[in-house]
């Protein structure tokens, strides 16, 4: 719902004189603004109360003696006369003393008979059961495409820079990237960028954006500085994500195009799935979330379900983002038996999770990754939950030697140094991270033997490893076989480094195109 629509149905429940209505919102003054607005269409006087200053006429600035404490506010609202609105600002933390909410149940059946209104505002919603079937709740909305533009024009014009870099920036992108911010910090981080740098760059808003981030304690802000050219294979999952970008933009959402929901990625461990999380970050240019389960569970009982809760409100408020989940069948791990063995709280907090994907509307991607199947439920594997799910296999020889060159490259030497036929044979069923940390042990062996980097010592640091395509067989056939029909390889070409002649994959892999 967009802030004109809130307005509108705020103006809706006020005239209809809802007698209890509660907005969360960390934006005081922009609701405040809005009531304003809507008081003075009315011809009503509008009266916000704080616990320091207590109530205050916002037209002329006149105090109320006597109504500092809740209490008293509330008596002071049945007492006096005429057509009002009453602000009640972060009364939420009075709504756990009974007295007050029975005060509140009074007002409310005795309001509807006069021309008053109370409204309360905080940043989160506490409403007690006794008020629940009193109260009409808004969620006000953080500002939108408009709004974001009208303050960025104000930037500009009040920095008195008439040409800057960031006029020449995909201005849609720098209003996507700003999404998610309250009106004051956009404000900030578009001055703090304009001083900083004479321009208002997509980096300084994405590290407003960690700050917000780091405040929750729940999730964790991945920095990231690598793109796609980091990745060596995967074509089909690369192709796929390119197009995806296109759905965050302002064109797509003028079209009617949903959101994209995100992708789960399923596959051998060490073959780069992280890393198209990282990669995928860079470059769509959104923050990258990190949920780690084992800070939504903990000992308290109902603070999981709480700390879910807020960890998926904390992706929403810096959204457009990436939320990834790695691993994610550990996370879920015994939902099934959730009942006797934890009380059900493993199955509420999954309950929650699976709610939120089917249903969110914030431009949140989910980036899921697993290793094995056999920990999925069921439910999360249904279409609907995700767009796509990609299946990631061992590299094949082309992929072994782009994986070998990136990390050459890295360290200063080329492909074209050393036999790539050899190679590629020395690596059969090596994954992207075996590869590495055979460079990695190459080198130090060239290094104890004071010779430069050669093509012995890579082949002979290969040839002591033993792959996890080899140690692990049998477990990988049968991830292999269930991936077959179920998901859409992410690399052109099977484990033999050869082009897939399997009739299922053949299929994906053109539908993908």
């Amino acid at each position: 719902m967009g802030i004109k629509e809130t307005q509108e149905q705020l103006d809706v429940l006020i005239r209809a004189r809802y007698p209890l209505i509660y907005c969360t919102s960390y934006e005081e003054a922009r609701v405040e603004e809005t009531l304003k607005v809507i008081c003075q269409k009315r011809e009503a006087l509008l009266l916000v109360w704080t616990r320091t200053r207590g109530f205050i006429n916002i037209s002329n600035g006149k105090s109320f003696e006597n109504t500092l404490t809740p209490d008293k506010a509330l008596h002071f609202i049945s007492e006096h006369e005429g057509k009002v609105c009453y602000l009640l600002k972060d009364f939420h933390p009075y709504l756990k003393d009974p007295f007050i909410v029975r005060s509140l149940r009074d007002l409310s059946s005795s309001i509807p008979k006069t021309r008053k209104n109370i409204v309360l505002l905080s940043p989160s919603a506490t409403i007690p059961p006794e008020l629940s079937k009193e109260m009409a709740i808004i969620d006000f909305p953080l500002p939108g495409k408009e709004e974001i533009r009208a303050i960025y024009d104000g930037s500009i014009l009040s920095s008195g820079i008439k040409e800057t870099k960031g006029v020449s920036i995909n201005l849609d992108e720098l209003i996507e990237a700003a999404r998610g911010l309250t009106e004051e910090e956009v404000a900030n981080v578009f001055a703090k960028s304009l001083i900083s740098h004479h321009e208002i760059q997509v980096d300084e808003i994405l590290a407003e954006k960690k700050q917000i981030v780091q405040k929750s304690g729940i999730l964790d802000f991945i920095k990231v500085q690598k793109d796609f050219s980091a990745i060596g294979g995967l074509e089909n999952l690369k192709a796929w994500l390119e197009r995806r970008k296109a759905g965050f933009s302002a064109k797509a959402r003028d079209l009617g195009l949903p959101t994209p929901k995100g992708m789960l990625l399923i596959g051998l461990p060490g073959c780069g799935k992280s890393l198209t999380a990282v990669c995928t970050s860079a470059a769509w240019k959104m923050p990258l979330l990190r949920l780690d389960m084992g800070k939504i569970f903990s000992g308290l009982v109902g603070s999981s379900e709480e700390n879910m809760r807020a960890a998926i409100k904390t992706a929403e408020g810096v959204a457009p983002c990436i939320l990834w989940i790695d691993e994610i069948e550990k996370g879920f791990s015994g939902q099934e038996s959730s009942g006797s063995s934890d009380g059900g709280t493993t199955s509420r907090v999954f309950g929650t999770f699976l709610t939120w994907m089917q249903e969110k509307e914030a431009p949140v991607f989910v980036l899921a990754t697993a290793n094995n199947i056999a920990g999925l439920p069921p439910e999360m594997l249904r279409k609907g939950r995700f767009d796509e799910i990609f299946f990631v296999d061992a590299p094949s020889g082309k992929e072994r030697m782009d994986i070998i060159h990136i990390h050459l490259e890295k360290r200063k030497w080329g492909i074209s140094d050393f036999d790539s036929n050899e190679l590629t044979k020395a690596t059969e069923g090596f994954t992207g991270a075996e590869l590495e940390q055979g460079i990695i042990d190459a080198q130090y062996e060239a290094l104890f033997q004071e010779e430069p980097l050669g093509l012995k010592h890579l082949v002979s640091s290969f040839n002591r490893t033993v792959p996890l395509s080899k140690t692990m067989g049998a477990k990988i056939a049968e991830v292999r076989e269930w991936a077959k029909d179920r998901a859409v390889q992410a690399s052109l070409s099977n484990k033999t480094g050869d082009p897939s002649n399997l009739a299922g994959e053949s299929k994906r892999v053109i539908e993908l195109r």
